[in-house]
């Protein structure tokens, strides 16, 4: 199950359930359309006996959100799936968005490669730099989207668990 929602006033939500048989429900209820795709991320929709134009404009997997111009018109999209929920319902909407502020080593070894520099932005899972250890190479990767404010290592440093090596503004 999908929660999906309009961003610009006003604000819709809709309930969206798909199964792996390719049925859909939405608000409860069958959802029939036909789709054609066009190319370029332009589509044909027919739908309650309407003729549409859909464009995907962009798609953020990991935000959940998608932006398309529908007949023309912008529509700014945000879906929560049902962990979403379950952690907005806790109050903790926010803890998947937490700021990154630092990476650490997660264990001791020794720094061969840092492919980063000061001032470079990065999205998250760009690789980091190489921390070796026992006599195995580990890219560590950005645990989310930054701008690298300071490198607190020189290439050839070993280092110890825990101990901060990237520092993001």
């Amino acid at each position: 199950m999908l929660q999906v929602r309009t961003e610009a006033a006003p604000q819709q939500t809709w309930e969206v359930n798909y199964q792996p048989n390719g049925a859909i429900t939405l608000n409860g209820e069958p959802f029939h359309w036909d789709i054609a795709p066009l190319g370029n991320g332009r589509y044909h929709l027919l739908y309650g006996g309407r003729s549409y134009t859909a464009e995907l404009v962009t798609a953020d997997y990991a935000a959940k959100t998608i932006s398309l111009k529908l007949n023309g018109q912008k529509l700014e999209l945000q879906a929560k799936d049902r962990f979403d929920l379950l952690l907005d319902k806790l109050g903790m909407s926010n803890a998947a968005s937490q700021k990154v502020n630092d990476l650490k080593a997660p264990m001791p070894g020794l720094i061969v490669d840092i492919r980063v520099e000061p001032g470079q932005m990065v999205q998250k899972g760009d690789p980091l730099l190489v921390l070796e250890a026992m006599k195995m190479e580990n890219i560590l990767k950005a645990p989310g989207d930054g701008t690298v404010a300071a490198i607190k290592v020189a290439l050839r440093d070993n280092v110890t668990k825990g101990q901060v090596l990237i520092l993001f503004s």
